[in-house]
């Protein structure tokens, strides 16, 4: 049975900054996986227990277990009755780059087509404002798009903007996308948390994309944040799985 990796040994190597709006749980977890990624934790190594992490670091019990959380749904760690939490890291580096779905269809000559079904200003709900790591209430640009690529509805988007950061107009959005909006304000995202499922279609989704009631999406939610640590997008997307994969390179080290 491998040893306990120590608490103190990991408090060591991980420097949380409590004035950054990034959350602290993201954090801690990027650090964790970052100390695995360079063999600093080894694989087979076991960290225990999320109190004594918690107490460590000087977050609350809950932040320690949503880090730990975040890994174990990316195979970094794994938890094992009667061992506790494991380094479980395959020894894969998954580079993804960071781009909008209107990046990626311009880039590859699809012709991206946007239609604006909504576009307000409103109280952030509290999914978003705990996304974005703002105080509930907070004014976000709320905006559900229609993307084409050409003349084919390909994805269904709702995503959520500070009107501090970005507060576009619809024919800024049918224009230019999001993405390079942001860009252009001085706000490029250079990092986020992304998490990808899948379920059935709505009959509204289903008309609005073209598709079948209860045909297959690929969904998307995403949070990003500028070089400075600053929220600046949440998103949950909705794509045409009979149209649209995600492509993701894998590379051993």
């Amino acid at each position: 049975m491998s040893t306990p990796y120590s608490p103190q040994i990991v408090a060591g190597a991980v420097a949380l900054d409590r004035t950054s709006p990034v959350p602290l749980y993201f954090q801690v977890a990027t650090r964790l996986q970052q100390l695995i990624e360079e063999g600093e934790i080894p694989v087979g190594a076991r960290l225990e227990n999320e109190i004594d992490l918690a107490d460590q670091l000087g977050v609350s019990r809950p932040t320690m277990r949503r880090a730990i959380q975040y890994l174990v749904e990316r195979g970094m760690l794994v938890r094992k009755r009667g061992v506790g939490t494991q380094v479980m890291h395959p020894k894969l580096h998954r580079p993804i780059e960071l781009t909008s779905l209107f990046d990626d269809l311009a880039k590859a000559g699809r012709r991206p087509r946007t239609v604006v079904i909504s576009l307000e200003v409103l109280p952030a709900t509290d999914t978003v404002a705990s996304a974005l790591g703002v105080p509930d209430g907070t004014e976000v640009t709320s905006v559900t798009r229609l993307r084409y690529a050409g003349d084919e509805p390909l994805a269904l988007m709702y995503n959520a903007v500070p009107v501090d950061v970005l507060r576009p107009t619809a024919r800024d959005l049918e224009e230019h996308g999001l993405y390079p909006l942001l860009r252009n304000a001085g706000y490029a995202p250079r990092m986020a948390t992304q998490v990808i499922g899948a379920r059935t279609a709505t009959a509204v989704e289903a008309r609005q994309l073209g598709e079948r009631r209860g045909a297959a999406l690929l969904t998307m939610t995403r949070t990003a944040w500028d070089a400075n640590g600053r929220p600046v997008e949440y998103g949950s997307h909705m794509y045409r799985a009979s149209r649209y994969t995600f492509q993701f390179s894998l590379a051993g080290i």
